[in-house]
């Protein structure tokens, strides 16, 4: 029995002298394991720095929407005001000029959901279809395609509205919602995961089961796709949101105006003729404008993290 416990901790100082040995040797050549990670102090502090940058807009947000209009101007930036006015500045927001930023919040959803949304259905049957079926004329899609990407939107802007103008619908929800179905990106996207995360064997498999392609589109290919959907859908969502100058030169009547438009508007309110200074509800605006856009990425980043190692591992 003694010679058996002997042996058993001569065996654990074995096995901890190899742990050891195996930490420094990790150490010295750089190579990491989730058991003993390799720690960069530059790594960390650029990581940290690069951090701060992102979220000091945020930040800076928070503390001034929670700001009067005098406070605003008299106090620090990064600091808080005399009084805690988030609430009322909150109410004041919806309530100033009979409720518009209400109307310019549901114009803005109206757009996203319609024009975002159609944009990344379109993109996902085009983008499956040019993936998993041949047919003439692909490479040339393909090349118009990337074409189209590499083209500004910005440089569109003026043509669409000739266009548009031409067409008489100017001052339109349309002017918003038509040119958003259009995405070359979302396309391109979802044509390259189309053809890495849908097994062609899978479809035969379902064509000879007697599925037909829109019934395997659906069922099959659909949830496969789920990933590569959830990106292209933010890609377009954030694009359509913070959409600023194509609503600038379409839309007129500020009825229609999404909140990109309407707080640039009440921000340039101060250096009018006898114009009132809000920035106190231009900053709270800005704010309540980017919640929905947190929520979306946060509700849907387990999709991301889903297909994040798709193909990582060879079977």
């Amino acid at each position: 029995e003694r010679a058996a416990k002997r042996a058993e901790r001569e065996r654990q100082r074995r096995v901890a002298r190899d742990e050891k040995a195996e930490r420094k040797r990790a150490a010295r050549n750089g190579f990491a394991n989730v058991a003993n990670p390799r720690r960069s102090v530059l790594l960390t502090v650029v990581c940290a720095v690069f951090a701060v940058y992102c979220l000091f807009p945020f930040v800076y947000l928070l503390i001034n929407a929670t700001k009067t209009q005098a406070d605003f101007t008299s106090t620090f930036g990064l600091g808080f005001g005399d009084t805690f006015a988030l609430w009322d500045n909150i109410a004041t927001v919806f309530a100033y000029q009979d409720g518009i930023f209400a109307r310019w919040l549901v114009n803005t959803l109206l757009y996203v959901v319609v024009g975002a949304g159609g944009a990344t259905l379109l993109a996902i049957m085009g983008g499956y279809a040019l993936a998993k079926f041949r047919f003439p004329g692909r490479r040339a899609v393909f090349a118009v395609i990337i074409g189209s990407i590499s083209v500004p939107g910005i440089a569109l802007a003026v043509p669409q509205f000739l266009l548009f103008a031409k067409l008489g619908l100017t001052n339109t929800p349309w002017a918003m919602i038509i040119p958003s179905l259009i995405s070359p990106f979302g396309l391109y996207l979802m044509w390259i995961f189309s053809e890495q995360a849908v097994p062609t064997e899978l479809l035969e498999a379902a064509r000879v089961d007697g599925a037909g392609e829109w019934r395997t589109f659906w069922q099959v290919s659909l949830p496969l796709l789920a990933p590569g959907i959830v990106t292209t859908a933010l890609f377009t969502i954030v694009a359509t949101w913070n959409n600023y100058f194509l609503p600038l030169i379409m839309l007129k009547d500020a009825d229609w105006y999404p909140l990109t438009i309407g707080l640039n508007q009440w921000k340039d309110q101060a250096s009018t003729a006898g114009g009132q200074a809000i920035q106190n509800l231009v900053i709270t605006g800005s704010l309540i404008t980017i919640i929905p856009l947190v929520i979306a990425f946060l509700m849907l980043q387990k999709y991301w993290q889903s297909g994040l190692a798709a193909g990582a591992v060879k079977e």
